[in-house]
């Protein structure tokens, strides 16, 4: 059984990889493993994005109107669909990485300074 906590955190994290693959669209269009591999990149390799949750990503965000998808074919000559962010998208993306910095910013807050030793 689910709790109000679970879902939270879920939609949380799922706001999270919505808010990479826009950030990551934001450089240009791209298929979805290559938007995997510009993540996992960006993050220095701190971030791994599953195929698994990837994909529906996508697709919620296509639902939504901030990405469009077609069909074309990839560097290695395979059938791929490509993924680029829309004029909604580019607004959403504003919107959620204001978010996300105010409370990454709060968070910082309540951590305060690094602390050294055990």
């Amino acid at each position: 059984m689910s709790t109000r906590n679970d879902r939270e955190r879920a939609a949380l994290l799922q706001g999270t990889l919505d808010l990479l693959v826009l950030r990551t669209l934001a450089v240009g269009p791209h298929h979805g493993h290559g938007i995997a591999l510009a993540i996992q990149h960006s993050s220095q390799g701190a971030l791994l994005v599953d195929h698994g949750s990837l994909y529906p990503a996508l697709q919620r965000l296509e639902a939504a109107g901030w990405v469009r998808a077609e069909w074309g074919v990839s560097d290695n000559n395979r059938r791929a669909r490509f993924y680029e962010l829309t004029a909604a998208g580019r607004k959403q993306l504003v919107k959620e990485a204001g978010e996300w910095r105010r409370l990454a910013k709060a968070v910082g807050l309540v951590l305060g300074p690094e602390l050294n030793g055990g």
